[in-house]
């Protein structure tokens, strides 16, 4: 009896350790990058760079078992060599970064939707994205979502693009695929990921607003891994206990997020995010990537690297926008021109300008277009505020892409405009040849 007795304490003492015993709880590290854009080089102010991110990316992966790396999107579109081997390149260096699960970005399209099936064969990382689909329903990507056990916690890593993509491309870009909602996606995959599970990051190409509704509206996801704003956050975004996370854009930056995993709880006990600068003219390249690079931009130098003007002063993103306006107006001999602020991607240093600083700020392959029309039919995005006689016909310069996307890019529809003109990047460089100084 008393060895029955004994047995009773011993086992109620087992029980009640383990209801008294703290969670199961595991270290997982996610290194992160967003918005690389194929910037290969560091820019002029020696941040970013293919090979210096490689360096650090490489010595934050060495020795670490519970790192995982993410990309959020839009690793091509942006530099000459992106833009004359269309992407392709780009995800043959990227291979050499180690990533463990990239999704899309909305520049993926850029070359066409065809292009991004290479871009999946070419890259030997797997690329997931659960929205992307056609009038069918089937997916894009070979996968919505990919689980990889790290540091013992199963990590379901789910791919979203942003609802905006038929506005942020052209429909013979995008073919036969489109964005559902991203909400009501998230919210059905998390469902089925819920028992498969320890823990739900959503690796997204999303805007802040998404980003928001996200956190607020499915609290089965505990992580968001953003990109698609180039500016990085200052401090997480946190929502009842989950938290968004997205860094600068090209390269220039790497996140890392440092977790610790309540697994039975499938949640998030303790955080801490670190933005940790890739600063050039410090950190020496990772060789075998800086060799590989260097082959590429050899191919592009002699077209791109070769002086076309002089700039007194540094030039803002919304500087050059005003820069390419006034160009369109003269080249096309227009009387208003409308430049959108986000085709605007760099600007434009002090010192001699070459052409690689115009391609570098418009690499699209975007053309000019004109149209006439009366005062009346001109948007206020276009007039700003000028004096205009709503019944004299003005000509109005754009690019198609702006033309093609009207209703969201100038609260306009139904203009016409049948002058096609150059492409835009070489209207800017001839000007820029004629003007010879920029002051």
């Amino acid at each position: 009896m008393r060895k029955i007795t004994a047995l009773r304490f011993t086992l109620l003492g087992l029980l009640l350790f383990v209801a008294l015993a703290p969670a199961e709880q595991r270290e997982l590290i996610i290194l992160h990058t967003n918005d690389l854009h194929a910037r290969f080089l560091p820019g002029v102010k020696k941040r970013g760079g293919f090979a210096q991110l490689a360096a650090v990316i490489r010595h934050e992966r060495d020795g670490c078992r519970s790192c995982i790396l993410l990309n959020a999107g839009d690793l091509t579109q942006g530099t000459p060599v992106s833009t004359l081997f269309h992407g392709v390149p780009v995800y043959e260096v990227a291979n050499l970064l180690g990533f463990d699960v990239s999704t899309l970005g909305n520049h993926e399209f850029d070359y066409g939707w065809q292009k991004v099936l290479q871009f999946l064969q070419v890259a030997r990382f797997p690329t997931v994205s659960a929205n992307v689909v056609d009038a069918q329903d089937r997916l894009l990507t070979p996968h919505a979502y990919l689980i990889r056990s790290v540091n013992g916690v199963r990590v379901a890593i789910l791919g979203v693009m942003t609802g905006d993509l038929a506005t942020l491309s052209t429909p013979d870009l995008l073919g036969p695929w489109h964005a559902a909602p991203v909400i009501e996606t998230v919210r059905r995959y998390a469902a089925e990921l819920r028992n498969k599970s320890d823990l739900i990051v959503v690796l997204g190409h999303i805007t802040g607003q998404e980003e928001d509704a996200l956190l607020r509206e499915v609290p089965d996801v505990p992580v968001i891994v953003s990109g698609h704003l180039h500016t990085g956050l200052q401090e997480p975004k946190i929502f009842d206990g989950r938290l968004d996370v997205r860094v600068a854009g090209y390269g220039e930056e790497l996140g890392r997020l440092e977790l610790l995993v309540d697994v039975p709880r499938k949640s998030v006990a303790r955080w801490t995010w670190k933005r940790l600068p890739v600063d050039a003219s410090t950190i020496p390249p990772a060789a075998d990537v800086a060799k590989v690079v260097a082959g590429w931009e050899a191919k592009v130098s002699k077209i791109v690297d070769v002086p076309i003007g002089e700039s007194k002063r540094e030039f803002s993103v919304a500087e050059v926008k005003t820069l390419i306006e006034k160009a369109m107006c003269e080249e096309m001999h227009a009387d208003f021109a409308f430049m959108n602020k986000g085709g605007v991607r760099d600007f434009l240093p002090q010192g001699t300008i070459l052409a690689r600083h115009v391609w570098n700020i418009m690499p699209f392959d975007n053309r000019v277009v004109t149209g006439r029309f009366q005062g009346s039919q001109l948007p206020p995005a276009v007039t700003k505020g000028r004096s205009i006689d709503p019944n004299r016909e003005y000509t109005l310069a754009i690019s198609d892409f702006i033309a093609a996307n009207q209703k969201t890019e100038l609260g306009a529809s139904g203009l016409v405009f049948p002058v096609k003109g150059p492409l835009q990047r070489d209207l800017i460089i001839d000007w820029v040849k004629k003007q010879k100084v920029l002051q």
